[in-house]
C-alpha cells in the first residue's frame, strides 16, 4: 500500500491557514472550509459527497485548478474562458503529488460540460484533418444526448495511466449509465488511474475501491453503509409508499 500511495498521482490536499486573512469571506466562510486541514485520498477513488451548498464542488474545483485544469473543465491544454466564476481557494491550497506523473487527465463538471463541448468543436475545426474529434466518440458531443454526450466521453477519452476530477457525473446518467459507470472506473482503475469524484449518487459510492468523505459541518471519512446517501435512498426505497405520504400530506 505505501508503495501504492508513492505512485498515486494526488496524494493529499492540505489548506494553507496561515495565508488566509479572513475566513468570515467566501470560499473560507463555508464551514468545511473553516474546519479543513488535510484531506488524504485513495490511489484509486475518491468519493467527496454531501449536501448541496457544502462546498464539495469548491475543493473540487480548486484541487482541479491547482493541478493544472481548466477551471471549467477540459483537459490540461483546455484554456478557453466563458464565465470566469471559479473561486480563490486554489492559491490557498498545497497538493501533494506522488512520484508518476500521470499520461493523460480531465476535468469533468457537469454545470459546464456544454461549454467544454462547444471548444471540442472549435478545436476538431481547426485540425487539418478534423481527426481531434476521434478521441471523444468520432461525432460532436452538442448532436448527442447529454447522457450519451457524457458517456460517450469517458469511454472513448478517458484512458489509464491518467486523473480524472468528477463534479456530480450522475447528473446526466441514469442508473443504468450510472452502473456502466462503475464498470468503466474499474477498468481504468486497473489501468493505472487515479479518480477524485463529488456526487450525490450512492450508485456510484458503492465502488469498493475507495475512500468516501462525507462533508457537514467538517470532513470525515465515512463507510459505505454509513453515509447519509446511502441510507437516506435505502430508507426511501424500502418504506417508498410511507415516505410519499409523509412529503406529500
Amino acid at each position: 500500500m505505501k508503495s501504492q500511495k508513492m505512485n498515486q498521482f494526488i496524494r493529499s490536499v492540505k489548506l494553507n491557514r496561515d495565508k488566509v486573512e479572513n475566513f468570515d469571506e467566501y470560499p473560507f466562510s463555508l464551514p468545511i472550509i473553516k474546519n479543513l486541514d488535510k484531506i488524504e485520498f485513495h490511489p484509486s477513488v475518491t468519493f467527496i459527497v454531501g449536501e448541496n451548498g457544502c462546498g464539495k464542488s469548491t475543493i473540487l474545483e480548486s484541487i482541479a485548478v491547482s493541478y493544472g485544469f481548466n477551471p471549467e473543465g477540459g483537459t490540461k491544454n483546455f484554456n478557453f474562458s466563458t464565465n470566469d466564476t471559479h473561486s480563490c481557494l486554489h492559491d490557498f491550497i498545497t497538493i501533494v503529488k506522488g512520484v508518476k506523473k500521470p499520461k493523460d487527465g480531465f476535468f469533468l463538471r457537469a454545470e459546464s460540460f456544454y461549454n467544454v463541448a462547444t471548444n471540442i468543436d472549435e478545436l476538431n475545426s481547426e485540425s487539418p484533418s478534423y481527426s481531434f474529434m476521434n478521441s471523444y466518440g468520432g461525432k460532436s458531443l452538442h448532436k448527442r444526448s447529454h447522457g450519451e454526450a457524457f458517456f460517450s466521453l469517458i469511454m472513448n477519452k478517458f484512458t489509464g495511466n491518467s486523473l480524472y476530477i468528477l463534479d456530480e457525473p450522475e447528473a446526466a446518467l441514469s442508473p443504468t449509465r450510472q452502473m456502466s459507470l462503475i464498470s468503466r472506473i474499474d477498468e481504468l482503475v486497473k489501468q493505472g488511474s487515479q479518480f477524485i469524484i463529488a456526487t450525490h449518487s450512492p450508485i456510484l459510492m458503492a465502488y469498493p475501491n475507495s475512500f468516501i468523505y462525507q462533508i457537514k459541518e467538517d470532513i470525515q471519512k465515512v463507510k459505505y453503509e454509513d453515509s447519509e446517501n446511502y441510507n437516506i435512498t435505502r430508507e426511501f426505497l424500502n418504506n417508498y409508499k410511507k415516505m410519499i405520504h409523509i412529503l406529500t400530506k
